[in-house]
């Protein structure tokens, strides 16, 4: 299936790829029951077989059209919340109470993973889905990280997300009284292309830590009240993820080089799946190699996350708001907008490479930007 052709269920121009996973849910979300997502304009239901293997389906009854994630699971196959059509994971019929049903045609089916604790799912040409194409996260397999995250429904196009997180200056605005200070709109800014990421960078040495990072340093049994060298590292890679590497690390130890025992440090996890052209599923989480057995602070942390990513929803609402009132005006850059411009291109070459049936372009074409 092309990118023009799933752009069709939206009703204008794609403006994501779909050769590619995107992070559907989490397991939680699937337990014991069937849920009912869009994603790429695509209306889908996810599940669990008998087997406990993930599933997912059009989200289209065919005996009357009526949503699949409206219905239940019984005995591995969902089942019809409407007339009890019951559906197995390869997208055919499988019974239904006192009628033959097992020669329907079939619907829809998608790819699924499971993998670093979440779900992906695969929108585009199912031939082309390889799970060896899904990017390695190391930090989901590795007991010297914790992770702890969650998730938001954005009323934005999931792009302006991604702009929000490569040009992090925002955040002595945004978030003022939490991760924000003045050192952020002081230090130089540098992008690059690095391998297949686009690569954003800031460091910030001999400075005192913000609020979220003195409470990080503590849960790391480091003083909070000491200059710290502070470093942001912002990575996109397609279709839709930003992994962050964040942290503070002691003066005069290295800075983001510091060993572990002179440092808090982490990385923001970003997976953004496009629903509409104006709205989009961001999961969002942060793991860190800093007292990975205490829950207590991973709850701490998510808590101060959530109070972080929420000051960030209202901005870019409204954003997307005046955007669609004023589609006439031009948007200004500025040398801190490098990083979401790039990642803007390598997406654009994404799908214009889905629609001619090709691979991406190679990522080194945007170096020059």
């Amino acid at each position: 299936m092309t990118n023009a052709a799933s752009a069709s269920s939206t009703g204008s121009a794609p403006t994501w790829p779909v050769n590619a996973w995107y992070v559907a849910c989490t397991p939680d979300e699937i337990e014991g029951k069937p849920l009912g997502r869009q994603i790429c304009g695509e209306h889908m239901v996810f599940f669990r077989n008998g087997e406990g293997n993930v599933a997912a389906l059009e989200d289209f009854c065919p005996h009357r059209g009526a949503p699949l994630s409206l219905g239940f699971i019984q005995d591995g196959a969902l089942v019809c919340g409407y007339h009890g059509l019951a559906m197995g994971c390869n997208g055919r019929t499988v019974g239904m109470p006192g009628q033959r049903v097992k020669g329907f045609p079939p619907i829809r089916t998608y790819p699924v993973v499971e993998r670093y604790g979440f779900i992906w799912v695969w929108p585009g040409d199912a031939e082309a889905a390889d799970p060896a194409k899904l990017r390695h996260l190391p930090w989901a397999q590795n007991d010297e990280w914790a992770f702890g995250g969650g998730l938001y429904h954005v009323a934005c196009d999931y792009r302006l997300m991604i702009d929000n997180l490569m040009d992090l200056t925002h955040e002595n605005y945004v978030h003022a009284s939490s991760i924000g200070q003045k050192e952020i709109d002081e230090a130089p800014v540098k992008t690059r292309i690095e391998g297949d990421e686009i690569v954003t960078s800031r460091f910030m040495d001999g400075i005192m830590a913000p609020p979220f990072w003195q409470m990080a340093l503590r849960g790391a049994g480091l003083p909070d009240q000491q200059l710290v060298d502070r470093w942001q590292i912002c990575r996109f890679s397609l279709p839709s993820s930003v992994l962050i590497e964040v942290g503070v690390a002691l003066a005069g130890h290295g800075g983001h080089e510091a060993d572990n025992a002179h440092k808090a440090s982490a990385m923001v996890v970003d997976f953004m799946t496009p629903e509409t052209t104006t709205s989009h599923w961001y999961f969002w989480g942060l793991a860190r190699r800093f007292a990975v057995q205490d829950a207590a602070l991973t709850n701490t942390i998510r808590e101060g996350q959530t109070k972080i990513f929420a000051e960030d929803l209202e901005m870019l609402e409204r954003q997307q708001r005046n955007l669609e009132l004023h589609p006439e005006r031009r948007l200004l850059l500025l040398n801190i907008d490098a990083g979401g411009v790039r990642s803007r291109m390598l997406i654009d070459q994404a799908i214009a490479a889905g629609q001619a049936g090709q691979a991406p372009a190679d990522q080194r074409s945007v170096a020059a930007v």
